[in-house]
């Protein structure tokens, strides 16, 4: 008997829909040509949705959202909506509810792809950044006091557990051990100033790894990690590290990887239900237009795939988007591409089948 997923499918803002219709139409082909079946149960979550009724999330709708095998998000933010609202509403809301404590970032330089960095090709960017997803500065703790005035002050406090540390930093070893390739973890904090929380990383990071011998472990400073994505990319395999300097530095492993059109990823919670997404966002402007590009979407489609056991399937994605961007597309930019959003998700799915 032929295996069966539920898959939530929130196509969310903009161009979120257009791009997540492509992700769709590829795990469809590789489905059929694998043997099992993706059923998709799609959710009215977004800005539409809020601004038509005023719910950020439905009642129930976390609830119903921990039944799925996965969840599929296409993008969120709206122009007629306030900055914050959605993100914090559903975004963060679904991370922290849902407990995906793990944001799974792969960073990987596809062929054809431009990159920004002189003479870097593909062999020199192929790293993952474990980021923990839940605590942290996100979790909002602070606040105000006498605000508006001239005294004002402003607290924003950054919560670390053993519990979630050491969490993340498991994964992040057994995803090392997993990806089985240069078998090294890197940490990734500010020792030298943040010294009550990253010292808190780095005790639990040592002991930790006492338990995965195979695995060689460093360190290095925020600082220094964003130098050195840019000056030797080559050099990491797995960086495992907080929320805000996961946060920071996954943007910038976007960039060097050929930009937003590219950069996809996951919210992982590994004993629950997990979501996953293209990095870039709405895009408003070229909504309806067939002019996006969904490489990013069909990428998380593929990660997506991989995570709920599917790897053989997973990896045929991304194969396949490396073929378009190899050798058929001239440009990751929104109308630049050489085709339509409808053609390049058509071209993925014909390799994938």
């Amino acid at each position: 008997m032929s295996k069966s997923y539920n898959i939530a499918v929130i196509p969310g803002d903009g161009t979120g829909p257009e791009v997540v219709a492509e992700g769709i139409k590829v795990m469809q082909a590789v489905s059929a040509h694998a043997g099992f079946s993706v059923n998709l149960n799609y959710m009215d979550i977004g800005g539409e949705r809020y601004l038509r009724t005023g719910e950020v999330l439905p009642a129930g709708a976390v609830e119903d959202l921990r039944k799925f095998d996965a969840i599929y998000l296409g993008a969120i933010g709206h122009p007629d909506v306030k900055p914050g609202i959605l993100e914090k509403g559903i975004l963060l809301k679904l991370r922290f509810e849902l407990d995906q404590y793990i944001n799974l970032r792969p960073v990987k330089l596809y062929p054809g792809i431009d990159c920004p960095l002189k003479d870097k090709g593909p062999a020199d960017i192929d790293f993952v950044v474990v980021r923990e997803n839940t605590e942290g500065i996100y979790t909002g703790a602070g606040g105000f006091f006498k605000k508006g005035t001239p005294d004002e002050v402003a607290v924003q406090e950054s919560i670390n557990t053993r519990k979630g540390v050491e969490r993340c930093i498991r994964f992040a070893f057994d995803y090392c051990m997993k990806r089985n390739k240069e078998k090294q973890l890197t940490l990734c904090g500010k020792t030298n100033v943040l010294t009550f929380a990253f010292d808190l990383w780095e005790r639990a990071f040592n002991e930790v790894s006492k338990e995965y011998t195979d695995i060689k472990t460093d360190y290095a400073h925020v600082d220094a990690i964003t130098m050195w994505f840019v000056k030797n990319p080559e050099w990491f395999d797995v960086i495992v590290t907080d929320n805000m300097f996961g946060d920071i530095i996954t943007d910038l492993g976007a960039m060097i990887q050929g930009g937003m059109g590219i950069a996809a990823g996951g919210n992982i919670n590994p004993e629950g239900v997990s979501m996953f997404e293209p990095i870039g966002g709405s895009a408003p402007k070229y909504k309806g237009k067939n002019m996006i590009n969904p490489l990013a979407a069909i990428c998380a489609a593929g990660i997506m795939l991989e995570h709920i056991g599917e790897e053989e399937s997973g990896r045929k994605v991304e194969k396949a988007v490396m073929k378009v961007t190899g050798s058929h597309l001239k440009s990751l930019a929104a109308g630049k591409m050489g085709m339509t959003t409808t053609e390049v998700g058509d071209l993925v799915a014909k390799y994938v089948s």
